[in-house]
């Protein structure tokens, strides 16, 4: 198990730590092209971001990422696995990490978590579909919803 003061370095400022984290994979989020839906991923080692993400196409495809349907294309990344792929070409390990996505990850996404060593996953939408919490869960990844409109924080 993770050492508490290393995936929380901020002590008793960890939930300021955290809105401020998760504002800015709100404003990361805005980078994508998607229309339907713009996610945005940070991921914080210690005191410091060690990747980032948003949902979008795989490098060098076109940036469209729904069809004419408006049905998403089925090769677009999540920002979790973009953020989580990053990290895996740099210097840096993801290890005893957190992740921080403005939506809550699928059962992919949750798989690519729980490998990467990452241990705590703070979110502040909820997808209608849980698989991915549940897996994460099971998995003992600590688990941090926070609403900042209505000044929620919920650790699971």
């Amino acid at each position: 198990m993770a050492d508490d003061k290393l995936i929380k370095p901020y002590g008793d400022k960890q939930m300021s730590f955290d809105k401020r984290y998760l504002e800015m994979a709100l404003i990361w989020a805005r980078n994508s092209y998607c229309i339907r839906r713009q996610v945005g991923a940070l991921i914080v080692k210690g005191k410091m971001i060690i990747s980032d993400g948003y949902n979008g196409t795989p490098a060098g495809f076109e940036n469209v990422c729904e069809d004419e349907n408006n049905v998403t294309k089925p090769y677009v990344l999540h920002a979790e696995a973009n953020a989580i792929t990053k990290v895996a070409k740099s210097n840096n390990s993801s290890e005893d990490s957190t992740l921080y996505v403005t939506t809550s990850p699928c059962m992919e996404c949750a798989k690519l978590i729980i490998q990467s060593g990452i241990k705590r996953v703070v979110y502040c939408n909820r997808y209608r579909i849980t698989d991915g919490l549940d897996l994460l869960k099971r998995a003992g990844i600590k688990l941090v919803y926070i609403d900042p409109e209505n000044d929620i924080y919920e650790q699971q």
